[in-house]
């Protein structure tokens, strides 16, 4: 909670960095993550599934910041290939900054999808940020250069998640991940941090089954340009931060109740969720 009163950080100035590198970048929170670290005087690295909207996020902000330098590498975080586009395409820069900001969820019950369709949301949401990070951590220290690492984790990563159950499994993987090795990489000059915002309006749920407790909890949604900053505030400070009432909310629910004893409540009860009744 002191995190959030404290002042953003200028990441440029923190790191002496000059390229950063933002996942999931042509839209939503990594477009806004872009932009931000651009304004701060750092070249940026976009990573998204080559299409159109790819396209115009790196011709706007080529055209806005005409000092800056961007790569775009457009590639399918969920497939084979990706770890081996975006190396290549980074091999001549160093990036000291990485956003680990791609991700995607999957509605309804995990029986009813494809296994095919599972393992690419796997890859995606915590696969894929594993091996990113492997590859630029491995460089940071090789070099003997200070950066940082940040997630996009979830409100998700810390309660039961029925009807998206891989999603709040991965943001749990994530999560954890970012503790385990934050403890490794900050005496070496990485500091590496979760960031659990709540809901954000982006076209992020567009493709998501129409569930009454996501459209609750969507009443709590902020804007995507508002969160830079708050991504900025927490690096190297702490490990873990929450973003708006509904992280801060499940993670003080948490405390009052031990997570086996929610999820053993919940699962008693679901099958009397609208939710359950809607999509069985």
């Amino acid at each position: 909670m002191i995190v959030s009163v404290l002042p953003t950080q200028d990441l440029k100035k923190k790191y002496d960095a000059e390229w950063a590198i933002v996942t999931g970048s042509s839209s939503g929170i990594g477009k806004s993550l872009a932009f931000r670290l651009a304004e701060q005087g750092i070249n940026v690295v976009l990573v998204a599934i080559q299409n159109t909207t790819l396209d115009e996020t790196y011709a706007e902000l080529r055209s806005r910041f005409t000092a800056r330098k961007f790569i775009k590498v457009g590639c399918d975080l969920g497939t084979p290939g990706y770890i081996h586009d975006i190396s290549n395409a980074t091999k001549n820069i160093d990036v000291q900054i990485v956003f680990n900001n791609a991700g995607f969820m999957l509605t309804g019950f995990f029986d009813q999808q494809p296994l095919s369709k599972l393992m690419l949301n796997h890859e995606c949401n915590a696969t894929a940020a594993m091996q990113i990070t492997h590859v630029f951590v491995t460089r940071m220290l090789q070099k003997n250069l200070k950066g940082c690492v940040v997630f996009t984790s979830s409100a998700a990563a810390c309660q039961p998640t029925p009807f998206s159950a891989l999603y709040g499994a991965t943001k749990a993987y994530i999560s954890s991940f970012a503790a385990n090795i934050s403890i490794e990489v900050r005496s070496r000059g990485i500091d590496v941090c979760a960031v659990h915002p709540s809901p954000v309006a982006s076209n992020f749920y567009n493709n998501s089954h129409k569930l009454d407790s996501l459209a609750f909890f969507m009443k709590f949604a902020v804007r995507p340009d508002t969160l830079p900053d708050e991504f900025f505030r927490p690096i190297g400070r702490v490990v873990w931060h929450d973003i708006g009432l509904v992280a801060i909310g499940f993670r003080m629910l948490m405390k009052v109740f031990d997570f086996g004893f929610f999820a053993t409540l919940i699962s008693i009860f679901a099958h009397t969720l609208s939710d359950f009744k809607k999509n069985l």
